[in-house]
């Protein structure tokens, strides 16, 4: 009996003693293999944990999870916390949760938070873990890893682009992101697309690092739109952008339109070898196009030729050189659309008349030859009957002498053209010879036949004409509490556009407005540095202009009244005490020869051009609109399509109509100044 129990306890000792694997075999107790760790994840030294490639720009999905892989069925109970253990190197442990998989026999360590980055880790799994034999580990599987960096997401492009104009009605509004986005933060409420104030129905979808915003019904015609894209966004790796991104558009007109062409309506003295354009309101579908739709024709014949588009222009280029001395007829037919479908709403038809292949010749010149009262600062200009070859007018083909001394300035062309301007002043009692060599050539390329020579003296007291504006001449638009482009493209030409005291945000509608050749210039702005002081004068020059041409006295003023419409005025002071109308036929300027002529017009209250079958102005006898001042003791109206000339200087404010143009500047001294649909303002 003793015997017995000597052997059993002899028995339980030896599973005690020999539990576990063999050192010199691998081989376990039981005759299977011992516990071992054949895989990990991360792998071992694996770096930038957490940055998977999900796009071009190896953008990631960040993991929390540590996990090791068995060659065979575990103890569950032996895999926990205390034999599975993470932690930063030579640092503190990560807070985690330990679970097994007995279908793949993988233990696995989940982080409560993710990991930080740029950081390395070391992950241990001990001698503690047993098979359900209680065989162990032989040693401890230890392996590092090393996380990336957190990728923040950005928006690098957007469709249509900011302040895009003339988008179509349809548009799918998209936003591309630097990184795949998680598509469940990207919805209508983090995805907006606003009119104003009203938000727009849609739908919001998201594949890859694009958003899109497709509208339930098209956009509205020549409207702002605002896009915007909230902070709530996330990439898959749940990092959100760091700041609201918005952006603007406006979509295209409702009817596209012809609102240039080249040559211009009733154009003469056109190039044999000219390229006839047209452009347009809006973008244009190019594809409806064609030698069908876009014709030139001579006395009815059509002119064989290429029909091309880009950007908002038609061209139609011809074969052959257009013949010398004839009539064109150009024609757009109703049948092109814009991008959105919609027709032009009839033909647009419009003639010119070629040059002739005579010798080029100066038609006439400013000064006048053997003019005796030239001022001290007068530009030299000569006038040719025909379009030129501007590279053949320059400093060496355009001179002016005194005597034997050349005089030094700049030459430039326009138009019909040439102009030299000085770099200094004339000098009072001089006379000046001015020459146009036969070196220069028509467009077509002939030759004047001979040199063109005239002279002008400069008065031993010269004349002085009176700097009315001063520092306000630098704009073409001044006013006092807001600016505002209502509608439509319009331009403001080599001039700027200034508001004192008004802020910036009181100018509006720039764009689809753009100012070229100037800069917008608001009391609130802090660069460039000075701009409050510069505007201040401004205003104080505006002030004392409407002083003085409210004051004129000299000539004495003549009194109108009513409508002047369909009247012819010479230079002079023309009062009103009460309200001025152009409305019954335009009104013509006539300066009689004299370049310095100036037409001052006192109107006590209102002042009104009415668009139509009259209302513009016209300038003749060399009159120039830098010279012609509409003082208004109210405010004043441009009528729609009104060619206005002339500086208009408010008490109150200035509105133009649709589609006016004005060769002058529009000042209004407290009011705002109010473009309401595709105006141009050039520099007189």
């Amino acid at each position: 009996m003793k015997k017995n129990k000597l052997l059993t306890t002899l028995a339980i000792i030896s599973v005690v003693l020999f539990a576990g694997c063999k050192n010199d075999d691998y081989v376990a107790i039981d005759g299977g293999p011992c516990p071992v760790v054949i895989s990990v994840t991360p792998v071992s030294g694996a770096t930038l944990v957490g940055r998977s490639a999900v796009n071009a720009s190896e953008q990631a999905v960040r993991t929390t999870l540590v996990t090791a892989t068995f060659n065979k069925k575990m103890d569950p109970k032996t895999i926990n916390g205390t034999t599975f253990i993470v932690k930063v190197t030579g640092g503190a442990e990560v807070d985690g949760n330990v679970t097994y998989n007995a279908a793949d026999s993988t233990a696995i360590f989940t982080a409560s938070g993710k990991f930080a980055d740029n950081t390395t880790y070391e992950a241990r799994v001990t001698t503690g873990v047993k098979d359900p034999m209680g065989n162990t580990l032989q040693e401890d599987k230890v392996w590092p890893f090393s996380t990336g960096t957190t990728i923040l997401p950005v928006i690098t492009a957007t469709s249509p682009a900011n302040l895009a104009i003339n988008v179509a009605w349809n548009k799918v509004v998209t936003a591309t992101f630097s990184v795949a986005m998680d598509q469940s933060t990207i919805t209508t409420s983090s995805f907006t697309l606003m009119n104003g104030v009203n938000p727009v129905l849609g739908a919001v979808s998201t594949t890859g690092a694009v958003a899109s915003f497709t509208p339930n019904v098209a956009l509205n015609p020549l409207t702002v739109y605002t896009a915007k894209i909230y902070t709530v966004v996330k990439n898959m790796d749940g990092t959100a952008i760091a700041k609201d991104t918005t952006w603007t558009f406006t979509t295209a007109d409702v009817v596209p339109r012809v609102i240039t062409t080249d040559p211009t309506k009733a154009a003469t003295l056109v190039p044999l070898n000219k390229t006839v354009s047209a452009t347009f309101s809006v973008a244009m579908n190019s594809t409806t196009f064609t030698n069908s739709t876009f014709m030139l024709k001579r006395s009815g014949v059509i002119v064989n030729g290429v029909v091309g588009y880009t950007g908002t222009t038609a061209t139609f280029n011809p074969t052959n050189d257009l013949l010398s001395n004839t009539v064109y007829t150009a024609t757009i037919k109703a049948g092109v659309q814009n991008t959105n479908g919609t027709a032009l709403a009839k033909d647009t038809v419009w003639t010119f008349t070629t040059a002739t292949v005579l010798a080029p010749f100066v038609t006439s010149t400013d000064p006048s030859d053997q003019d005796a009262s030239v001022t001290l600062s007068q530009n030299v200009m000569a006038n040719f009957n025909e379009a030129m070859d501007n590279t053949t007018i320059s400093t060496t083909t355009f001179t002016i002498m005194e005597g034997l001394n050349p005089v030094l300035g700049a030459v430039t062309y326009a138009g019909t053209t040439a102009t030299f301007n000085p770099n200094s002043d004339f000098v009072a009692g001089k006379t000046y010879t001015a020459r146009i060599t036969n070196g220069v050539k028509n467009a077509t390329g002939t030759n004047m036949v001979n040199d063109y020579v005239w002279s002008f003296s400069i008065p031993t007291v010269p004349v002085v004409t009176v700097d009315i504006l001063k520092s306000v001449a630098r704009f073409g638009i001044f006013a006092g509490v807001g600016i505002s482009n209502n509608a439509g493209a319009s331009v403001i030409n080599n001039l700027d556009v200034g508001i004192d005291p008004g802020v910036r945000s009181s100018v509006t509608g720039f764009p689809p407005a753009t100012v070229v050749g100037g800069a917008i210039y608001c009391y609130d702005d802090l660069v460039p540095a000075g701009t409050p002081a510069m505007l201040d004068q401004a205003k104080a020059d505006l002030v004392a202009a409407y002083l003085y041409l409210e004051g004129a006295t000299a000539p004495a003023p003549a009194t109108v009244s009513g409508d002047q419409g369909g009247k012819t005025l010479a230079p002079g002071i023309y009062k009103s005490t009460s309200t001025l109308l152009i409305q019954n036929g335009d009104l013509t300027l006539d300066a009689q020869g004299d370049p310095n002529a100036v037409f001052i017009f006192q109107v006590a209250s209102a002042f009104t051009t009415v668009g139509g079958a009259g209302g513009s102005i016209i300038l003749t006898g060399r009159a120039q609109a830098k010279n012609v001042y509409w003082q208004t003791g109210s405010s004043a109206t441009i009528g729609d399509y009104t060619d206005f000339y002339g500086n208009v200087v408010a008490l109150q404010s200035i509105t133009m109509g649709a589609y006016s143009n004005a060769v002058g500047r529009m000042l209004a001294r407290n009011g705002a100044v109010t473009m309401t649909s595709t105006n141009t303002i050039s520099k007189p």
